[in-house]
């Protein structure tokens, strides 16, 4: 039986780990390696779904607990499904909610059958399992489904990891068993294993052997410095089958995605973009800026010069200024519209790169600019 999703291989970077390929879905084809857009709760902050497309983006994700708690994933299923609800005709892939409810501390209890946790919208009580992930999930009706896990926090002492991992590969046959329709839907497991190399390559093992149309890394990019992620990565990555997607979840600064891309990763995501638009700052060719500096509330200049986004087309960095200062919904709207619009931009480019073969001179040239003083490796 055919699965929902699978991985064309184009090309590799002769110098690198890079791939070039495509993701074919029920929905359309993904380009890769390529930039997700989140839209936790069926809406990506700020933009309305046409506007994501017309930037380019062909997949977003959503969550499974956010979707659960409100409005409940039997309200989305009534409405046709998450692309018909959402007014989004292109992939989608959904989290399965693992790393929201382990991320509610005290709120939440691990056992073996699943997570009983606290919702934090009403305090009401609710068991979150490997099988009610994927009911949630078949309900939605996303492309690419995630397989239920632990994400434990990096510090942890190799025992609780140990466990943890170990308890995770459980999930995932239970969630292979309980994923029924593999037309519609392709079910990706995630690889754990804290910063221990050992376990990670056991936990990469174990998944492999279940056969799954596509496979992520987790438990990286979660507060550890940036050389233990580099060197995690570098480890993980190749340990993943060459002929499916490879997916680092939760990344979504320009460093972090050319290290990913850069050792064979076809797919992050990571509401950075959106977040830091709510603060004023945006990512821009020339680095980091802070729109609420007041070195700008004269420059009428455009967000980035070298950027042709719908923002930096039309608006000054003064009246970016302006909107922040003075609350208006206007701020997140159009720094949110060109975050976005940059890192998808930086990933075609990236791309392109690949495919001629030059991804580190493309990589060294984007850092000469946005770090300025040479570059950063």
């Amino acid at each position: 039986m055919q699965h929902a999703v699978t991985y064309e291989l184009l090309h590799t970077d002769k110098k690198t780990g890079a791939r070039r390929g495509v993701i074919h879905t029920p929905h359309g084809d993904i380009q890769t390696p390529v930039f997700m857009p989140v839209g936790t709760q069926a809406a990506v902050k700020a933009m309305r779904p046409e506007q994501v497309k017309e930037m380019g983006a062909e997949i977003i994700l959503a969550n499974t607990y956010h979707l659960y708690l409100r409005p409940g994933h039997e309200i989305v299923k009534e409405a046709g499904g998450l692309h018909r609800f959402m007014n989004w005709d292109r992939p989608i892939l959904t989290d399965s909610g693992g790393f929201q409810v382990f991320s509610l501390g005290k709120l939440r209890k691990i056992t073996e059958e699943g997570v009983r946790f606290q919702s934090h919208i009403d305090g009401s009580r609710h068991i979150l399992t490997p099988e009610k992930a994927m009911e949630i999930q078949e309900a939605l009706g996303s492309d690419i489904i995630m397989a239920f896990d632990e994400c434990a926090p990096w510090t942890s002492d190799r025992a609780y990891i140990e466990d943890s991992m170990a308890r995770t590969t459980r999930w995932l046959a239970r969630c292979k068993e309980a994923h029924k329709d593999i037309e519609k839907q392709s079910l990706f497991g995630i690889m754990q294993g804290g910063m221990f190399k050992d376990l990670r390559k056991q936990s990469a093992e174990d998944m492999i052997a279940m056969d799954l149309p596509g496979y992520a890394i987790g438990g990286l990019s979660v507060g550890e410095p940036k050389d233990v992620y580099v060197d995690m990565l570098a480890y993980s990555a190749p340990l993943l089958p060459a002929n499916k997607p490879r997916y680092l979840m939760g990344v979504g600064t320009p460093d972090y995605l050319f290290e990913a891309v850069e050792h064979g990763i076809d797919m992050c995501d990571c509401v950075e973009p959106t977040r830091i638009a709510r603060h004023g700052m945006a990512t821009t060719s020339e680095g980091r800026l802070n729109i609420k500096n007041a070195r700008f509330e004269r420059d009428f200049g455009p967000l980035d010069p070298e950027c042709d986004c719908y923002t930096c087309r039309n608006y000054s960095r003064a009246y970016l200024r302006h909107v922040f200062k003075a609350g208006e919904f206007m701020s997140p709207m159009l720094l949110s519209n060109h975050n976005l619009a940059f890192l998808l931009n930086m990933m075609a480019g990236i791309r392109k790169a690949i495919e001629e073969d030059r991804f580190l001179e493309f990589k060294q040239d984007f850092y000469n600019k946005y770090y300025g003083n040479g570059g950063r490796k």
